[in-house]
């Protein structure tokens, strides 16, 4: 069986870099779920089942999810791949639905979510349940590009998290606490890019067979 390589192991380390930080920031949320209550936890420790659910479920969908996009370990293990990805499907959709509960229900406070960061969020949710279902739908029907190109939307979205991080980081370091309307727009700035990314893959990996159907084809002829 052929051995694992670098290349095989570059995009599950990128995107495991990627989510390192909201990883730590979620295990940080739980531990503080035992701390006394303050303003900052206070929604959470009321309501703390959405809050440990999305936390635990988003987690696993990053770090499992993370090695699905390799094609070696695909190759290498293919049980695994099929196994991981029905757990990753039922992470995906409790990230997505706990996320629209938190946003709806949990009581945030206005400098932390403006309304267009409320409709974002809704809207990231649901389209990250949308592009699951429709991904778990086309494996059914053996479409395997199909089924590829939703699960990147869907781990592309789930990943806006770490691509905040990097977006608020630099913001915060140079003028302070982001609140208010730019702390909305930067937020969604942040999973515009992760899906304008996503989309540039879809779309390469798309036009790749093309263009190899196009190159073979006059020698078929």
């Amino acid at each position: 069986m052929k051995k694992l390589t670098k290349k095989d192991l570059l995009v599950p380390g990128m995107l495991l870099a990627l989510g390192i930080v909201p990883m730590l920031g979620g295990l940080a949320r739980l531990g503080s779920l035992s701390a006394p209550t303050t303003v900052e936890n206070a929604r959470f420790v009321a309501a703390p089942t959405p809050v440990v659910l999305h936390i635990v479920a988003a987690t696993l969908y990053a770090l499992l999810g993370a090695f699905q996009f390799s094609s070696g370990v695909r190759r290498r293990w293919p049980g695994w791949h099929r196994r991981a990805g029905i757990l990753l499907a039922l992470c995906g959709l409790l990230t997505g639905l706990t996320g629209m509960w938190m946003t709806a229900r949990y009581r945030i406070p206005a400098e932390l979510q403006g309304s267009v960061l409320l409709g974002v969020r809704m809207l990231v949710g649901a389209a990250m349940v949308t592009a699951i279902v429709l991904s778990w739908s086309s494996i059914r029907r053996r479409d395997v590009p199909r089924h590829e190109a939703w699960m990147i939307r869907a781990y592309a979205l789930a990943q806006g998290a770490g691509t905040q991080a990097l977006v608020l980081g630099p913001w915060i370091l140079l003028t302070g606490e982001v609140v208010g309307w730019k702390r909305d727009l930067l937020m969604t700035l942040a999973w515009a890019l992760n899906l304008g990314v996503a989309e540039w893959i879809v779309r390469r990996r798309t036009r790749a067979p093309r263009a190899s159907a196009t190159a073979v084809s006059p020698s078929r002829a």
